[in-house]
């Protein structure tokens, strides 16, 4: 079949390399796309958003399957208009994607159906806000409800800190419309993981457990970004607690979406935290995680396509998972997630056997790249350890460490490694 991948970033160059795999696919379509996809696919100069023109692409081109990456027309009912037109495609539907398009109403349901997860109050007036932040107290989290391309939630370690995200959403409009309300949420101490899932109505499929870094700088400094580079599977996690996480989290979000009225079908993401009182929800999303999915979709041993036939038709995709891990880094523009420039050289990159080089914002010009966006590209390694992983991803990234262009984090995946060997040294 032919297969159309809507979105232009890390998420969706990562899916077409698996797609890519497929002997079920004869072509890929990348609706817009970036310069990295252009060896895997045809590249198509229509917005993520347009939907109709998107439809009446997949009619004129004999598409088979649509796959819909980003969370924006996914929020928007891109999925509605292509069923509404009899084509086959995998995202939830508008009513669906709320549960990532509005933090409000994902909390709202987590609390109706005792699903874990952090106290919280929703606000629109800042002087009520700021007042039950200064009962509350710090650190304390700060979220826009809408969607804000992953930088609309500030983990205040000050009140005063909390005012000001507070003021910047509710008074300056920081993230427009997605900031019109707030949702304050109680603090939660403890390692953060996320947990994705392909499904289907009550059907929950969890895919391999996996942990990604928000901060801009080692040590988890800097501000919050869409992620800096994420590893699978996450070894402090035991199969018992991932147990644990799908049957009390994932699996009641996806029956209490059903009873709701708004059945979900396609990839719930839950970004988890491990506590005291077992996982608890930070969020959940309403599709692949980035750059989760770069790290583990090289871990599945299944064809795509037909793991998500499977899913769309009602069958047990039968996941099955290599041994060993995944890492990935990302190299972003100098100034993200603030302003940054666009246009600078890539310099060149020798990739090894089981590196692989996934690109998020880059263009390409003559037989080069250049940059086109905050992150810019991901480098991933598959290997047998952890830490053999993530050693060859930082080789192959040494070419970018005398850039004044680029930057990116030196220590993915390194909290988890001093652990084990602290650990192994017991």
């Amino acid at each position: 079949m032919n297969v159309l991948v809507i979105g232009r970033g890390g998420r969706e160059h990562s899916l077409i390399q698996k797609i890519h795999e497929s002997p079920q696919v004869e072509k890929v379509f990348a609706a817009p796309g970036n310069g990295g996809m252009e060896a895997l696919a045809e590249r198509v100069a229509l917005n993520e958003t347009d939907s109709e023109a998107l439809v009446q692409f997949a009619k004129d081109n004999d598409v088979g399957l649509t796959i819909v990456g980003p969370e924006n027309p996914l929020t928007a009912g891109i999925v509605d208009v292509f069923q509404n037109a009899g084509l086959a495609v995998f995202g939830p539907n508008q009513a669906a994607a709320q549960i990532e398009g509005s933090k409000h109403f994902a909390k709202a349901l987590m609390e109706k159906y005792d699903i874990p997860t952090a106290a919280y109050r929703v606000f629109t007036d800042p002087d009520t806000a700021k007042a039950y932040v200064k009962g509350q107290g710090a650190p304390i989290v700060i979220k826009a409800d809408g969607l804000a391309a992953g930088k609309g939630v500030v983990v205040a370690e000050t009140v005063e800190e909390a005012e000001q995200a507070v003021e910047a959403m509710l008074i300056d409009h920081k993230y427009g419309e997605a900031s019109k309300e707030i949702v304050i949420e109680e603090f939660l101490q403890g390692e953060e993981f996320s947990l994705m899932a392909f499904v289907n109505g009550e059907e929950v499929y969890p895919m391999l457990p996996s942990q990604d870094h928000k901060r801009a700088f080692d040590g988890d400094h800097g501000p919050n970004t869409g992620g800096m580079g994420a590893y699978a599977p996450v070894p402090f996690l035991s199969g018992q607690y991932i147990d644990t996480a799908v049957s009390a989290i994932l699996k009641p979000a996806a029956k209490a979406m059903a009873a709701e009225g708004t059945p979900f079908t396609g990839i719930l993401y839950a970004g988890l935290i491990q506590t005291q009182d077992g996982p608890k929800v930070i969020e959940f999303n309403a599709r692949f995680g980035d750059p989760e999915v770069q790290v583990v979709l090289p871990l599945l041993r299944n064809d795509l396509i037909q793991v998500i036939s499977d899913v769309l038709e009602g069958r047990d995709p039968q996941l099955q998972w290599k041994q060993g891990y995944c890492g990935g880094v990302v190299v972003a523009s100098e100034g993200y997630p603030g302003s940054y420039e666009k246009g600078k050289l890539l310099p060149g990159l020798k990739m090894e056997e089981d590196v692989t080089i996934v690109h998020a914002g880059t263009q390409k010009q003559g037989d080069s790249f250049v940059s086109d966006g905050g992150r810019v590209l991901l480098v991933h390694a598959v290997a047998d350890t952890l830490d053999e992983a993530m050693n060859t991803v930082y080789q192959n990234l040494e070419v970018f460490q005398d850039s004044s262009d680029f930057f990116y984090r030196t220590d993915i995946a390194g909290q988890v490694l001093r652990s084990a060997l602290v650990h192994k040294n017991k």
